[in-house]
């Protein structure tokens, strides 16, 4: 039988540590971890953890995000917009076309789901 309900496991000892695609740094040296913890069936999604040391990255996005903030705090500033800042306990969404910074104010842990088509 498929499982149709996945509990995420903890994180595994070797995360994917690159920049993501379309992630460039601009302020600090902030690093990521990502480890993708589950794919859906039929591969259109995945969704994991993330972590993130302080500093700035512009980002550029062409894939739906939803993102719950475990520990840390995110200011958001799309391009030619108004910053949104994030803390703990927050759930918000990045929609495909966001271009802007993501300045990691305090160490990030985030759990993530990632529409990729």
């Amino acid at each position: 039988m498929t499982e149709t309900v996945f509990r995420l496991p903890a994180p595994g000892p070797e995360p994917m540590v690159a920049d993501l695609e379309g992630w460039t740094k601009v302020s600090g040296n902030p690093t990521m971890k990502t480890w993708v913890q589950h794919t859906s069936f039929d591969g259109s999604v995945i969704s994991g953890t993330w972590q993130a040391t302080t500093g700035t990255w512009h980002a550029v996005y062409k894939f739906y995000e939803f993102v719950h903030l475990i520990e840390g705090r995110i200011t958001i500033t799309p391009d030619n917009g108004a910053p949104v800042v994030l803390n703990p306990g927050y759930a918000f969404v990045v929609e495909p076309g966001f271009s802007g910074h993501w300045q990691v104010d305090a160490p990030v842990k985030k759990h993530f789901c990632i529409k990729l088509k």
